[in-house]
């Protein structure tokens, strides 16, 4: 088994204290006003972050900032995060606006998360000694389970702003996900951080910026977790094409994420160094594997669930869609109810009407058989009959009035009378 040397320093360069200060209140200014220009509250709150920073900067920055490797390789995390995320939102129907929008969601998500989550699973302690130090992220201390976590609030609130289902972009951001998980580990190794167990000693990697030349060959688990990285993210890319790209059920992609990301995060951490936090020395499992455990259950059941409901994908959630088309529908069927029951009312009335314009002029006839009708109002006839006829002009009255016939009749017996 091979054998090597790791001996690069972890700081690139040195950037004195004022400039930074500058560029971050410079561009953080210019961000806030042209967010206050446009209206934007995403743009407001990236100035406001940067005005921030550089403050933070100023107060607590003692001499210049090392420009690490890890650094450079956070910055490729977000663009390459950002192509993947873009290329999927655009795939399925969303705008690259939306995609550039979740930047600022995501970097605060990711080191909020991963901040919090090493202070509270590995360093609590230390934390507790000096506060201050949890706003020194440039020193170190990030966790990558803190930033699952600070992912998927950024996610649930990006999506919720946007009346996007969470599921979704959720689905679109699980290629950035395996992306960022193989990069983050990369710059792990630069830093000579999360090192692995001595191994036989016939093979490994041994890092002299921390050890010395005489120091121990351990395994490369920095290595390995950015070859899971990438393994998961060639998976999806499978796993995408096989379930029909946009056919795909909603869910698969994120479920299967946690599943295969978590599960191989499981057996890494076995050859991983013990890391001081919350779990034991004498636990079976380390603080990462009991973190990975919850991961890997719901990515399994998230497979079983997406694949046993299959709700179809896309940006604009179909469901409300069709929650749009049924108001519609239900809405026109209220006006066609409401159009055909004022038609009905208005026959009634007509009929009413012919009804006792029959009775008024042919006493001595049967009334005709009236309509049926469930809404005709009783209480309405009343007011109706004791409406004043209008006048009519006798002579008028007496050759065209509904008595014509009877008297056509009378004269005409009175002729045959006459005949005979």
């Amino acid at each position: 088994m091979p054998t090597f040397n790791w001996n690069v320093a972890p700081v690139l360069v040195t950037i004195p204290k004022g400039p930074i200060i500058g560029v971050l209140a410079v561009v953080g200014l210019l961000v806030f006003v042209n967010g206050l220009r446009r209206k934007a509250a995403d743009l407001q709150t990236l100035g406001a972050i940067m005005l921030g920073a550089a403050a933070l900067v100023w107060k607590l920055l003692e001499d210049g900032f090392g420009l690490r490797y890890y650094s450079l390789i956070f910055v490729a995390v977000f663009l390459g995060g950002y192509a993947l995320f873009n290329w999927q939102v655009k795939r399925g129907g969303g705008q690259e606006e939306e995609a550039a929008d979740f930047i600022v969601y995501g970097v605060l998500g990711v080191l909020i998360g991963a901040r919090l989550g090493h202070v509270i699973f590995y360093d609590y302690a230390k934390a507790l000694r000096d506060p201050a130090w949890i706003f020194k992220i440039w020193t170190g201390g990030l966790a990558s389970h803190g930033a699952v976590l600070g992912l998927i609030a950024a996610m649930w609130l990006f999506t919720v702003r946007r009346g996007v289902p969470f599921l979704e972009g959720s689905d679109r951001f699980a290629f950035s996900a395996a992306l960022g998980a193989s990069l983050v580990r990369i710059g792990n190794f630069f830093n000579s951080e999360i090192i692995g167990k001595p191994t036989d000693q016939s093979w490994g990697v041994r890092l002299i910026q921390i050890e010395g030349p005489e120091g121990p060959l351990r395994y490369p688990t920095q290595l390995y977790e950015a070859a899971l990285g990438l393994g998961v993210l060639a998976l999806l890319i499978v796993i995408d094409r096989w379930s029909g790209r946009e056919k795909r059920p909603r869910g698969l992609l994120i479920a299967s994420f946690f599943a295969l990301y978590f599960t191989g995060r499981f057996f890494v951490e076995f050859y991983k160094d013990y890391q001081e936090g919350m779990a034991s020395p004498e636990s079976p499992l380390s603080m990462g594997q009991w973190l990975s455990i919850p991961g890997a259950l719901l990515g399994y059941y998230g497979v079983y669930w997406s694949l046993r409901r299959k709700i179809p994908v896309g940006w604009t959630a179909a469901s409300d869609d069709e929650e749009d088309d049924e108001e519609e529908g239900e809405e026109d069927e209220e006006q066609d109810e409401d159009d055909d029951g004022e038609s009905e009312e208005a026959n009634d009335e007509k009929a009413a009407e012919d009804d006792r314009g029959s009775e008024d002029a042919e006493p001595e006839r049967t009334p005709r058989k009236k309509r049926k009708s469930g809404k005709r109002a009783k209480s309405s006839r009343p007011s109706q009959r004791a409406e004043a006829s209008p006048s009519i002009d006798p002579d008028v009255e007496e050759e065209f009035g509904p008595n014509r016939e009877k008297r056509r009749r009378v004269h005409e017996g009175d002729l045959e009378s006459e005949k005979k």
